[in-house]
């Protein structure tokens, strides 16, 4: 993934599939960790999909 826009494409991806899967919450950290910091862009990112999630719209799915 490129780095500038890693953490919005995954949230893409996740509002697509309509569910957050462990590999996309894996690789959204690590993202997190790798940067050290978001920019706003990424951020609202991450605040849509928390809304979306918080809506019943998307759906967390568990690690097994």
């Amino acid at each position: 993934m490129n780095p500038p826009l890693a953490i919005r494409r995954l949230v893409e991806k996740a509002i697509y599939l309509r569910e957050l899967t462990p590999e996309i919450e894996n690789e959204i950290n690590y993202e997190l960790t790798r940067l050290g910091y978001i920019s706003d862009v990424e951020y609202e990112a991450l605040e849509l999909l928390m809304s979306e999630m918080d809506a019943g719209r998307i759906r967390l799915i568990p690690s097994l």
